[in-house]
């Protein structure tokens, strides 16, 4: 019985192996999942990677977080952190400032409008999840996790 991705795909044989048809129907999920997540962001003028990082400073308090903390704490590793750190200081969502012990280190914190603005998400996020993820049952999802935390190694 050929899969859903086999038809969508011009071919002229089945896919080699079993793995590589799984490995490419997990990235066109990514892929349509991602474009729907972006989308949804731009509502809020954000892109994904700026949320993750709002939620990262919105999560530690008024500690803050330096950079490298928070690029080991992102969901997608973002090579120029710096940047999206300055794109979001520029709309007053966060401020910076360099530690007392050590002036190299900077530590960037939530502002009130950025920590705000994560509150006006929250609801309408839950709910876009709700419908892109709530299609599978609850044992599903946790077998799902279970899976992709698998593939990773965790």
């Amino acid at each position: 019985m050929g899969s859903k991705l086999a038809a969508g795909i011009p071919r002229n044989k089945r896919f080699a192996l079993l793995e590589e048809e799984a490995l490419l129907n997990l990235l066109r999920t990514y892929e349509f999942i991602e474009q729907r997540r972006t989308e949804f962001f731009k509502r809020f003028q954000l892109t994904p990677t700026q949320y993750n990082i709002l939620r990262i400073l919105r999560g530690a308090g008024g500690d803050g977080v330096s950079c490298s903390e928070a690029a080991e704490r992102m969901v997608t590793a973002d090579p120029d952190i710096t940047r999206l750190l300055d794109r979001l200081e520029a709309r007053g969502l966060i401020v910076r400032e360099r530690r007392r012990e050590d002036r190299r280190v900077v530590v960037s914190r939530i502002t009130g409008q950025g920590f705000d603005l994560l509150q006006t998400i929250d609801k309408p996020l839950a709910g876009f999840l709700k419908r892109r993820m709530g299609r599978i049952a609850k044992k599903e999802l946790e077998r799902l996790i279970a899976i992709l935390e698998s593939l990773r190694g965790d």
